[in-house]
């Protein structure tokens, strides 16, 4: 029972610190074009130059 007054502190913090990170990627825009990574490797080099 005493390293429940330790963990969950640590665990709130952690899942405080995710959402934080989340949050952030979202205001960043690192979700704005999820396909374009993707499609990117299929165009040829010379495509990709014009």
């Amino acid at each position: 029972m005493t390293t429940l007054v330790y963990l969950i502190p640590v665990a709130l913090f952690l899942g405080a610190l995710g959402l934080s990170g989340f949050l952030w990627a979202l205001r960043s825009g690192q979700y704005e074009d999820l396909d374009g990574a993707a499609e990117r490797i299929l165009i040829e080099p010379d495509q990709r130059d014009k």
